[in-house]
C-alpha cells in the first residue's frame, strides 16, 4: 500500500483522508481483522500508555539498579510550585515523558513506540495535549496510528534500533512520530505531517546510542523529555507552514546512511559517548560489583 512518506502523503491526499486512516485500512488489510478489533487493539495499547504516564508521575520509585527514578514527579512539582522557564506545557510533555521512561526502568509496563528506549516520547506528547486541549482517548487513538505509519516507513527504509542506528533511529524515529501525530490531531494536513517528520528527524541526525552500564536509563530517560518537547517544536513549525527543504523521506534515507557509517562505539554497545566517561565507567564498575545496591535519597541524572 506505501513504503514511503511520499506514497504515504500521497494517498492521503487523493483519497482526502488523515494518514491515520489510511494505516487503518492497511492494518485491516494486512490482518484480516475487522476495524472494530483493530481499533480494540489499539485501544488497549492506549490504555497503558496512560497508565505507565500516571505511575510515573505519582511516584518516587528508583530503578532496580538504583540510578534513576522520581525526575517526573519531580519535575511535576516544579512545574505546580513555579513559574518555569519553558511554560507549564512543555514542562508537562517532559515530565510525562520522563513518567513513561522511568517506568520502564523501574519493569513497569510500557508499550514500546517504537522502542522501550524510546517509550516516552509519544505518550508524552499526546496526553500533555489531551490534558491542555481535553481531547478525549478515541481522539488520541487516531494520533497512534498516524504515528505507526510514520515508524512502519522509517523501520522500512531506515532503522528504530539504538543498535543498529544509533539513539537517532531509536529516539529520533519516537520524535518523528510525535511529531506527526500532534500535526493531525491539530488539524493540519498530510503534508504538514510530512514536513513535521522531516523537521524533527533532520535534528536528531548523527545522535549516539550510550547508554551508561547499557541500562537504558542515562541518558536515555532524559532523552526522552527533551525529545518530547523537540516533537511539539516540530510540531507547531509544520502547522505554522514552515517546510523540511529536504523532503522528509531523504532525511530517512540520510539517517540510515549517518546509522551504517557509525562506529560499533556509538550504536548500543556502550562502549563509547557518554558510557565511556570517567563517570560512566565509574558507575558501571559500580554496578557490577554490587547490581542490585539501593542507592537510595538524590542522584543526578
Amino acid at each position: 500500500m506505501f513504503s514511503n512518506l511520499h506514497q504515504l502523503i500521497g494517498l492521503a491526499n487523493d483519497r482526502q483522508v488523515p494518514i491515520s486512516e489510511i494505516m487503518i485500512e492497511r492494518e485491516i488489510h494486512e490482518t484480516g481483522k475487522p476495524r472494530s478489533e483493530i481499533f480494540d487493539t489499539m485501544r488497549s495499547y492506549l490504555k497503558i500508555m496512560g497508565e505507565s504516564v500516571a505511575r510515573g508521575q505519582t511516584t518516587k520509585s528508583l530503578s532496580p539498579s538504583g540510578l534513576t527514578g522520581g525526575d517526573a514527579k519531580r519535575l511535576a512539582d516544579y512545574y505546580e510550585s513555579r513559574r518555569t522557564l519553558l511554560g507549564k506545557p512543555g514542562n508537562v510533555a517532559i515530565s510525562m515523558a520522563l513518567a513513561v521512561s522511568e517506568t520502564n526502568a523501574s519493569m513497569g509496563r510500557i508499550i514500546a513506540t517504537p522502542t522501550a528506549g524510546s517509550a516516552g516520547i509519544l505518550p508524552g506528547v499526546l496526553f500533555s495535549l489531551k490534558q491542555r486541549f481535553g481531547w478525549d482517548d478515541e481522539k488520541l487513538l487516531y494520533g497512534v496510528f498516524t504515528a505507526s505509519a510514520i515508524g512502519f516507513v522509517i523501520a522500512n527504509n531506515a532503522s528504530i534500533s539504538g543498535a543498529g542506528g544509533g539513539c537517532q533511529a531509536e529516539v529520533g524515529s519516537a520524535t518523528a512520530m510525535a511529531a506527526g501525530a500532534a500535526v493531525e490531531l491539530a488539524g493540519g494536513t498530510p503534508d504538514e505531517v510530512g514536513h513535521a517528520v522531516g523537521l524533527a528527524l533532520k535534528n536528531v541526525l548523527g545522535l549516539v546510542c550510550d547508554p551508561i552500564a547499557g541500562l537504558v536509563e542515562i541518558p536515555c530517560i532524559v532523552r526522552n523529555g527533551v525529545h518530547a518537547v523537540m516533537a511539539l517544536a516540530a510540531a507547531d513549525m509544520a502547522l505554522a507552514g514552515i517546510k523540511s527543504i529536504i523532503p522528509p523521506d531523504e532525511v530517512v534515507h540520510t539517517l540510515n546512511s549517518i546509522g551504517n557509517s557509525m562506529p560499533k562505539e556509538w550504536k548500543e554497545t556502550a562502549l563509547g559517548g557518554l558510557a565511556a566517561t570517567p563517570t560512566g565507567q565509574k558507575i558501571k564498575a559500580q554496578l557490577k560489583k554490587d547490581p542490585y545496591s539501593d542507592k537510595g535519597g538524590e542522584r543526578e541524572t
